[in-house]
């Protein structure tokens, strides 16, 4: 049984996103003022143990709101990428290719998606954050619910400065109207906030679960997440210092990368922090994750086709390698599940396999197709390969190709003719090793295109397709938020 499954999300997230704001009038109550009806009133919210599990509850089920795995997020995080592109037909939702040739503008809708999807996830932290500590309840279990809200605002922090730059800094919930709008905040100062999330929430969160809180957050999650942090700052010293201690916490490869994405292995031994979706027959808002409907095959089963991988995502595979048919599925095969993959006119040749989910899958009228599908958001693959850049940026070529070799072993699955060992101590060569072994190992993880921008090599990679140096490092600020800040908030250069 995963988290918050018997909870009522839709009353929560209802009292958590809204309830801040209140609104009187003069006016009589009339039967054109009817309270809210299965919606608790804020007021008698954050009053009990129950409020503040069901409050937390509520951060995990925005995390896979349509503004946080939908088109927003597959746009912002993923298109901008050579491993991914548009996809479903040429006149479907053709607005997305604006982030394959980055044209995107500041009014671009799924821009200001993501931003909101964000800012509601900071909104719903703060508010356990703010309101939690004052709870008579068992400190244990507090302190606990304090330390996941902080690693989920420090993870839609780390979302939000990657994709911006320099965003407002909200910590608390606004009290007054001077507290609603507030500047861009440096971004040391906002990569600053979130280590220190991650750093308390590492010293209190624990190592694992049991089986009723499996898919909470846990202190592996927490460094994992810290360490990666560092690494977008080139803190190398930190990174190494991090993912060792993670190394030594009980994780481990899942055997089998395609088995790796399947439902039935969601929460495996690789597994440090997935967003936990779910089908609950008939409740539309507690399985609403659309992340694998919107990437299935399209024109099958009601799958839409969006998001499909390149062909330089495909040359980049080396020759044998399992990990681009389980990354990859090509038009005219047939799946391990036993689902035929057809040819239709105008429609993608190749699929993301990562957000694959069988054909025959149960789902209802009130569920997406494929919600069930949980979203990886770190493996341990990703903290061995963030170990050997870190021992590599550092001179230990020996330690970077143990751990690099470790993620390669695994992918070779007993057949010792492929994958050829990395042998090479020249930093150079064992830098662009590990460069090329985070683009197939992690294809489709939407970590590709802010991972070639934070190496430098952005102008040369993502050149030809119009990216510009000084501009697209970052998106835009969406303008909506501008004029709502009465252009307190600014552009960023270029846009």
């Amino acid at each position: 049984m995963r988290i918050y499954k018997n909870i009522n999300l839709h009353k929560v997230c209802a009292v958590l996103i809204t309830g801040t704001i209140l609104f009187s009038t003069s006016c009589k109550k009339s039967f054109l003022n009817v309270d809210p009806q299965g919606k608790q009133p804020a007021v008698t919210f954050w009053k009990t143990q129950q409020d503040a599990i069901d409050g937390v509850s509520s951060i995990y089920g925005n995390l896979r709101s349509w503004s946080n795995v939908g088109f927003n997020s597959l746009a912002v995080e993923s298109l901008g990428g050579d491993d991914a592109e548009k996809g479903s037909s040429s006149n479907d939702a053709s607005y997305l290719n604006a982030f394959n040739d980055f044209t995107v503008t500041s009014t671009d809708g799924q821009v200001s998606g993501f931003w909101e999807g964000q800012y509601q996830n900071v909104n719903l932290c703060n508010q356990v954050l703010d309101n939690v500590p004052a709870i008579n309840m068992d400190p244990n279990l507090k302190a606990r619910l304090l330390a996941e809200a902080k690693f989920v605002r420090a993870f839609a922090y780390f979302r939000l400065v990657r994709a911006f730059g320099a965003v407002p800094l909200r910590l608390n919930v606004p009290k007054t109207p001077a507290e609603f709008n507030l500047p861009r905040t440096p971004k040391e100062q906002v990569w600053a906030a979130i280590e220190k999330d991650l750093d308390d929430a590492a010293a209190v969160l624990p190592a694992s679960y049991p089986a009723k809180d499996l898919g909470r957050v846990t202190k592996g999650a927490a460094l994992s997440l810290r360490a990666k942090a560092a690494m977008y700052q080139k803190k190398w010293s930190e990174v190494l210092t991090l993912t060792n201690s993670v190394m030594t916490m009980g994780y481990s490869l899942f055997p089998n990368f395609d088995d790796l994405f399947r439902i039935n292995n969601e929460n495996n031994s690789e597994s440090i922090f997935e967003l936990q979706c779910e089908y609950n027959p008939g409740i539309k808002d507690a399985s609403n994750s659309q992340y694998a409907q919107i990437q299935g095959i399209r024109t099958q089963a009601g799958y839409w086709g969006f998001n499909v991988p390149t062909q330089e995502l495909v040359d980049a595979f080396e020759t044998g390698d399992p990990r681009k048919e389980a990354t990859i599925l090509f038009v005219g095969t047939t799946t391990p599940q036993g689902d035929p993959i057809t040819a239709n006119p105008g429609d993608p040749s190749r699929y993301n396999h990562k957000a694959y989910v069988p054909f025959n899958t149960p789902y209802d009228n009130a569920n997406p197709r494929g919600g069930q599908q949980n979203v990886r958001v770190l493996r341990y693959s990703e903290v061995l390969l963030m170990n050997a850049e870190a021992a590599n940026e550092l001179g230990n070529s020996t330690q970077a190709i143990s751990s690099l070799e470790l993620v390669r072993a695994r992918a070779r699955q007993g057949n010792p003719g492929i994958l050829p060992k990395v042998v090479s101590t020249d930093q150079a060569v064992l830098r662009n090793a590990i460069y090329k072994e985070r683009f197939v190992e992690l294809a489709m993880e939407s970590d590709r295109y802010f991972d070639v921008i934070r190496q430098g090599r952005a102008a040369t990679v993502f050149g030809p397709r119009g990216w510009k140096t000084g501009k697209n490092e970052v998106w835009p600020i969406p303008n909506n938020e501008i004029e709502l800040s009465a252009n307190m908030l600014t552009q960023n250069p270029g846009y």
